[in-house]
């Protein structure tokens, strides 16, 4: 299984408008971030996680021709509002529609801000999206590809996390509970969110990363959702050895 890191930044996506510090005047192209999304890919099976506003550059420069399904997250509007950029692909594909997995709350929010795609009489060219609501600790396929969704707390909002046997992907976690800890410890790989290096009410902060980490214990694992508090990667000390900061453009082989 093959992971390709989309997007990697906060929901102001990295450089910020308007900033001058040195992760938003960076050169480094490690340092350039759009909003989080993974592309997850079997033999001729390709889903994407996520469909935020960047994922219409975020497939161009992947180079995707094909996309069987989307897994949300939750309906903010980073990890939803491009659901719209998929069109090309969907119109291209043999279904003509393209298939979404989330929270049942979340699938009701991209019925209210995608209405005309779920109009009686729908506006032409619109997009055509099968909605399957998932449930937690089920385990679903989509070709070769097998994923188990389990819940994340964003602060005081349920979210999704997503285990692929050996691939665990979180964002946006400010809490896990026992119970899915026990589901994804001694993983292969964990990708994690890491927002900033404070704390922060909603997400977890560098030190809250790490020691989610080591509680769950993966071989190795990645941070993503990182803002421009951590300055120029290059420059950034303290990540222990199986820990690295995921980037733009980074494929991992599962």
């Amino acid at each position: 299984m093959r992971i390709r890191f989309l997007g990697t930044g906060t929901s102001q996506g990295i450089p910020i408008i308007g900033c001058h510090c040195s992760a938003c005047k960076s050169k480094d192209p490690k340092d350039q971030r759009f909003r989080t999304s993974v592309l997850i890919q079997r033999d001729s099976t390709t889903i994407l996680i996520d469909s935020g506003p960047d994922v219409r550059m975020q497939l161009l420069r992947a180079e995707v021709k094909q996309l069987h399904a989307v897994l949300l997250t939750h309906e903010h509007n980073d990890h939803v509002i491009g659901l719209d950029d998929l069109r090309p692909l969907i119109f291209r594909s043999e279904a003509r529609e393209m298939t979404l997995y989330g929270m049942t709350r979340v699938l009701d929010q991209v019925k209210s801000r995608f209405a005309y795609a779920f109009a009686e009489v729908p506006y032409p060219g619109a997009p055509k999206f099968n909605l399957k609501p998932i449930d937690f600790f089920e385990t679903y396929s989509i070709g070769k590809i097998d994923f188990t969704p389990f819940p994340v707390m964003h602060g005081g909002l349920k979210i999704a996390g997503y285990r692929f046997k050996d691939f665990c992907y979180i964002t946006d976690c400010k809490y896990l509970n026992k119970e899915c800890i026990s589901l994804i410890k001694d993983c292969e790989v964990l990708v994690l969110n890491a927002l900033r290096i404070n704390e922060h009410p909603t997400h977890l902060n560098f030190d809250e990363s790490l020691k989610l980490i080591q509680e769950i214990s993966p071989k190795k694992a990645y941070l993503t959702h990182l803002s421009h508090d951590y300055g120029a990667i290059a420059n950034f000390q303290g990540l222990p050895e199986h820990v690295q900061f995921a980037y733009d453009g980074l494929e991992i082989v599962v």
